[in-house]
């Protein structure tokens, strides 16, 4: 990886309770290490990871979705989690944030479960993109191609399948997030 290679940028984290834990914090660890500036947004004061089978740590929220602009991030990155997206995906100030995202061309990653926040964007007709396969038919009925690979990019849209990918997603992310607006 190459350092630095995100400085200057400021990535939102977009997440609620019940994300998997190592897909936030793999990648949140992996933007940091490029140089990027990166924020854990929620509507929570504190979220509460999952770690395979059982609930894990809390990690401080940086902004208050609430608060956070769009317009102040350079990119998106949505972790998966059966129980995060779907909380996610049911308040409006979250599809909002991540639709304003892909409205401005901006790079989005999202893994395993994560991409299902991205459905309720109505942005995802003829974009490719893979996930957990649980949701290959979520994504297929919003409109979008989907593939089993590792990683697939589409224009700034990053995504990958589970925590086995997170090698090859980071790696895609950092790329696609330096290379900004698409």
């Amino acid at each position: 990886m190459i350092t630095n290679i995100l400085e200057g940028k400021k990535v939102a984290i977009l997440t609620d309770n019940g994300f998997e834990e190592i897909e936030l914090t793999s990648p949140k660890k992996a933007l940091e290490e490029a140089g990027a500036q990166v924020e854990i947004v929620s509507l929570q004061s504190s979220v509460k990871a999952w770690n395979h089978d059982h609930w894990s740590e809390s990690y401080p929220v940086d902004t208050n979705l609430k608060n956070a602009n769009s317009s102040d991030y350079d990119a998106l990155m949505i972790p998966g989690g059966v129980i995060n997206p779907d909380e996610m995906r049911r308040h409006s100030e979250y599809i909002d944030f991540a639709a304003e995202f892909m409205t401005a061309g901006k790079p989005v990653a999202s893994i395993c479960h994560g991409p299902q926040l991205l459905i309720e964007t109505n942005q995802l007709k003829n974009r490719e993109m893979t996930s957990f396969p649980s949701i290959k038919s979520d994504l297929v009925n919003a409109g979008a191609n989907w593939m089993d690979k590792e990683v697939v990019t589409d224009n700034g849209l990053v995504t990958s399948r589970s925590p086995a990918d997170l090698e090859a997603f980071n790696s895609k992310m950092i790329e696609e997030f330096a290379e900004g607006v698409h």
